[in-house]
């Protein structure tokens, strides 16, 4: 037996992590939980991501698209599962036949709905999905009274079951910002003309991560969480004041070393000069990876025992450390984001640093990464 040599660059996840995570939000809203696994689990991998929460005690899962609803379920997971952003085309019917339901913003949504019902003959499990200020996914106010009067229609026709009522929030990582209150009222005034059209078993469900930490009055039947399950506070906070653990941990092993003079210019374009004479380290991975061509000289990572600022350009495969006297050797690790136990940088970190949010930053790491999971939760 041969030892395995270690990854040139790996994400690391821990899956105890995420189940911990969805343990203390479920315990916190004290109701039904839908655990958010699209994009990819947010970047921490979709199946391992998915069973995770569902041992944390998730109670449903949410998705943006079918694909990631069949893969769900092609991997054995039988929780319930929403996806919620469906275009014309599509594919209603196999969403049926795998027992997922799904949303719909508007009329022609509903007609397809209905029609993929009657081709498989399985009534679908539906959700309505209103505008209340966000001006992205749902029926406006205007548009509401007609789609719940369809929908309603077709639940009595034995076409679908309206199982939920639901919209997205604007500005939920502001707890005090006005269009809380306005779009909480735009919310109950629409579950209110679809009670009035019949729809009362519907369970209505509107909080995202910041709304499912800071904002019961957002609550209602079901929270949503989604970024938050992986450990990473949706209002750029310290993740553990919420008792969340960031479960992405992302590293590399240093390729190559060399002394440089002062005055040595430093990857392209020579926005960095060194000093005086020091080591450089060059770190294998680059914006291919999804690392931010824009943290060249901004963002921080642990290698040789302390944090370094990223010195130079980000390139397509590489960026390079100036580690000054400080002994590094090919072969060593740097860390670029993780819990922050060990002195390494986190993803809220490298978010300040790339004028961006930790969603983007997780959910966009990958090219030639290797992605390995530690911890047990969830593990088949």
């Amino acid at each position: 037996m041969t030892n395995a040599k270690p990854n040139r660059a790996e994400v690391v996840v821990d899956l105890d992590a995420i189940a911990a995570n969805t343990a203390v939000l479920r315990e916190r809203v004290g109701r039904p939980l839908m655990a958010v696994v699209k994009a990819d689990g947010y970047g921490h991998g979709l199946l391992p991501a998915a069973r995770a929460v569902l041992a944390g005690g998730a109670d449903a899962l949410g998705v943006a698209v079918v694909e990631e609803a069949l893969a769900l379920r092609a991997a054995g997971v039988t929780a319930p599962v929403l996806a919620w952003l469906n275009g014309p085309g599509a594919d209603f019917a196999a969403a049926l036949e795998a027992d997922v339901e799904v949303s719909v913003n508007a009329g022609w949504g509903l007609d397809e709905v209905v029609a993929a019902a009657r081709a498989t003959g399985r009534t679908a499990g539906l959700h309505l999905a209103v505008d209340t200020g966000l001006s992205r996914e749902g029926a406006t106010p205007d548009e509401w009274p007609a789609l719940v009067q369809a929908a309603a229609r077709a639940q009595a026709d034995g076409d679908v079951v309206v199982t939920g009522l639901w919209s997205h929030m604007a500005y939920a990582d502001a707890p005090t910002h006005p269009t809380i209150a306005a779009q909480v009222r735009v919310f109950e005034e629409a579950v209110a003309v679809a009670r009035a059209a019949g729809l009362t078993d519907a369970r209505r469900h509107l909080a995202n991560s910041a709304a499912t930490i800071a904002l019961p009055g957002t609550w209602f039947d079901m929270v949503r969480p989604g970024v938050a399950l992986y450990g990473l506070d949706p209002m750029g906070g310290d993740p553990a004041v919420h008792g969340l653990r960031p479960a992405m941990t992302v590293r590399a092993q240093v390729a190559h070393t060399k002394r440089v003079p002062a005055g040595a210019g430093v990857s392209y374009g020579h926005t960095y000069a060194t000093e005086r004479e020091t080591t450089l380290a060059l770190v294998p991975v680059g914006y291919a990876d999804g690392i931010p061509r824009a943290v060249g000289n901004r963002a921080p990572v642990l290698a040789a025992g302390a944090q370094r600022t990223v010195a130079g350009r980000v390139c397509m495969d590489q960026f390079v450390l100036d580690l000054g006297d400080d002994a590094v050797a090919p072969g060593d690790e740097v860390v670029l984001w993780g819990p922050g136990d060990d002195g390494e940088p986190t993803a809220q970190q490298w978010a300040d640093a790339a004028g961006t949010i930790h969603y983007e930053l997780v959910t966009r790491i990958g090219g030639r990464f290797t992605r390995r999971y530690v911890g047990s939760a969830g593990a088949v």
